[in-house]
């Protein structure tokens, strides 16, 4: 007997869809989600295919759950994405699938009200609450006893009395409906032309890639808010990509006072029965739209007609665990296939971006000048071969003079340091045991604020000692270059009466504290900032006319590839936090390697000129984009297990022509959280099949055995 068969697709590390029997009388489509037996226990799936077929000994589908139906377009993204990534489809199926918990009820909210009653015995407390409720507006307890000045226990005793009555309230949207024609928005002529450009990309047909590139300060986020204004226009959505969601409190508010709202934000914060409604309101249409990390690319939009990637260039769209993809060039392919304009915006926008635009693949939109006239900072390098800084200082005299001035001035100065911590390195100058993580292959890093010795690899944390743990001398242990802790220890000796603040990511607080301590700087309170990588991400700092960078060639001695644009895109960022606002600004660049291509071309303002040459460079080597790469990490709990499994991989690698396989050999992090690894390369020329390749050669791999296992990262962003 004929019956329907449903191929389920199951959010798990699984490559297959799994055939189940249809009972009489379901109604399926594909795309449900639905749950079904797997082994002994039910699970919950989505039905990626359905055809006729003889299903009388399969197991049978189960129920069909309450969630939004994927839409083809969102199941052929998945699909896409697990045959570029190689990673099992189900795998890829679950960074898209967000199930509704059954058993978490619905909060209700409460509200509370004045009645007729008056209290049996009247204080001055309940006086004021009394009086604060006269209107008869239903509010919160919370908002009551503010607007009353009393505390929870006052409002409490009323209800009690039966004074104040509670209501239940209507539950909360998850974000509310941009009006596209709230705010006055003033746009130079290049901004006004750069908009008419992306915005009539929205009525095309075949909607366009487009790289829009923009000096810092240029004023890229209205330039695109005037597309996100046309996508609500029309009724549909967009998605803006933001590579620090938790840091965007800046964004939100320049959203709102656009558009009258904020826009629904979608990153790990958003837990619970909020997540879920939210992911309701995004497959309905109901939310227009979405400004979230990387994850919130994997979203069932209803209607998507804009995707724009804010700060295209940035290495945190790059996720390293699991699915190994890149946000930007996921986002390029969803455009592609849910037919949306996507957006990739940048002041020093990616070689591989610049290269699509030369190929005639994206289109180009620039903004070569701030907006309002103002100048670019004047950047300065200051030569450490021939200036020298006192014996335990960090700061160069010419640094410390112009800081002194800066702050003198009233004016704000950033010292930026991209090394967390207080020290990288701590040693013993008795013994010269150096502090290691004992899951990792790194030094553990000192954080005097927190006493404790740090792996920013694994987490690993131990107590600062007071002796040696291997020679016993006590006072030995010598901090070992800087971090922007000791940066803030030797501004407070140079500064001592002037308001300082450290920004890093690993501070106490979270988001939070962070949003706080950047509006308090925005706000003029502070007078020297000193930060990491988090302070060069787009922040906008009226009163920044200095910004001194300290260890500029840090990232330069790397085996990355990637190396030199990198530091460019980093320093380039960070100069340009100074003189964004009314009075111009200037940068010191500190560095033992002022000729350097990279400092070179960041002191003479000739972007152009690095980027040629490192495109060149590129070229030459046959490295992304003119060719690919791959890397497959083997690990294992044990060195020989994860060696042996490497060596068998090379055995039978059989690279044809344009293919070339390095190694195996120990990756740069040889151990990390307690596993061993060794790393493989693959390298070929742009038009060879390079995922057909990966397939068939781990085809010919041994099987993995016991505690191995084999990460492969098509388009490798890191190379540790």
């Amino acid at each position: 007997m004929t019956s329907r068969i449903a191929d389920v697709l199951i959010p798990l590390a699984l490559d297959t869809a799994y055939s189940y029997a249809v009972p009489d009388g379901l109604a399926l489509e594909e795309g449900d989600v639905v749950q079904v037996p797997l082994a002994t226990r039910e699970v919950a799936g989505v039905v990626w295919g359905l055809r006729d077929g003889q299903g009388a000994n399969f197991k049978k589908v189960t129920g069909v759950l309450e969630g939004p139906n994927l839409s083809p377009k969102m199941r052929k993204f998945i699909d896409w994405v697990s045959w570029y990534t190689l990673a099992p489809k189900g795998s890829a199926l679950a960074m898209s699938l967000k199930f509704p918990d059954p058993d978490r009820t619905e909060v209700v909210r409460v509200g509370v009200r004045l009645t007729a009653n008056r209290p049996k015995r009247m204080t001055p407390a309940r006086q004021k609450v009394i009086e604060a409720a006269q209107d008869g507006i239903v509010r919160l307890k919370s908002e009551l006893a503010h607007a009353a000045g009393v505390s929870n226990s006052v409002i409490d005793g009323l209800i009690d009395e039966g004074v104040i009555e509670t209501l239940a309230l209507l539950q909360e949207p998850v974000a509310g409906l941009p009006n596209p024609d709230f705010g006055d928005t003033e746009l130079s002529d290049g901004q006004r032309d750069a908009a008419g450009s992306i915005v009539g990309a929205l009525r095309e047909e075949q909607p366009p890639v487009i790289l829009l590139e923009g000096v810092t300060g240029s004023g890229k986020t209205e330039v695109y808010f005037e597309a996100v204004a046309e996508a609500v226009r029309q009724g549909r959505q967009a998605l803006i990509l933001m590579p620090e969601i938790a840091l965007t409190a800046q964004f939100l508010d320049r959203f709102a006072a656009r558009f009258g709202v904020k826009p629904a934000t979608w990153h790990s914060g958003v837990t619970g029965r909020k997540r879920e409604r939210l992911y309701a309101a995004i497959a309905s249409g109901e939310v227009k739209v979405v400004a979230g990390a990387r994850s919130a690319l994997f979203l069932p939009y209803a209607d998507l007609s804009l995707i724009i990637v804010d700060e295209e260039h940035e290495t945190a769209y790059k996720q390293d665990d699991g699915v190994h993809y890149h946000a930007r060039d996921m986002a390029v392919v969803r455009g592609k296939i849910e037919n949306a304009t996507v957006v990739l915006a940048s002041a020093t926008p990616s070689i591989e971006s610049r290269v699509n635009v030369e190929r005639g693949r994206y289109r180009h939109v620039k903004l070569p000048e701030r907006f309002g006239g103002r100048s670019m900072p004047q950047i300065r390098a200051v030569d450490l071969r021939r200036e020298q800084i006192p014996k335990g200082r960090w700061l160069s005299p010419t640094l410390v003079a112009s800081v002194e001035d800066t702050i003198g001035r009233g004016e704000q100065a950033l010292l930026f340091l991209n090394r967390r911590g207080y020290a990288p390195l701590t040693l013993c100058r008795a013994c010269a045991h150096r502090y290691e993580c004992p899951n990792c292959s790194a030094w553990l890093v000192e954080h005097r604020f927190r006493r404790s010795l740090v792996c920013h690899h694994c987490g690993h944390v131990e107590r600062t000692p007071q002796a040696c743990v291997e020679c016993g001398s006590i006072d030995s242990l010598v901090p070992c270059g800087p971090g922007v802790e000791r940066i803030a220890e030797e501004v407070a000796e140079l500064f001592p009466d002037k308001r300082s603040i450290v920004l890093s990511s690993d501070f106490p607080g979270g988001t939070e504290r962070l949003r706080t301590e950047l509006a308090a700087i925005a706000a003029g309170q502070v007078d020297i900032v000193i930060g990491t990588q988090l302070v060069a991400k787009g922040h906008n700092f009226p009163l920044m006319t200095l910004v001194g960078v300290l260890d500029a060639d840090i990232g330069l001695t790397s085996g990355d590839p990637r190396a030199a644009e990198r530091t460019f895109q980093m320093l380039q960022q960070v100069t340009g936090r100074a003189g964004r606002g009314e009075k111009p600004g200037r940068a010191l660049v500190q560095t033992w390697q002022p000729d350097h291509p990279v400092i070179a071309a960041l002191v003479s303002g000739d972007a152009e000129r690095f980027y040629e040459e490192e495109t060149r460079v590129r070229e030459m080597a046959g490295l992304p984009p003119f060719g690919r790469l791959a890397s497959l990490i083997v690990s294992a709990e044990e060195r020989e297990a994860a060696e042996a499994h490497a060596r068998a991989m090379a055995m039978v690698t059989e690279p044809p022509p344009g293919v070339m396989v390095l190694g195996p050999a120990e990756a740069p992090l040889a151990l990390i959280r307690g596993r061993y690894r060794y790393r493989l390369l693959v390298k070929t020329e742009r038009e060879v099949d390079l995922q057909g390749y990966l397939r068939s050669w781990l085809a010919r791999c041994p099987k993995v055995r016991g505690n191995t296992r084999v990460a492969i990262d098509v388009d490798p962003q890191s190379f540790l």
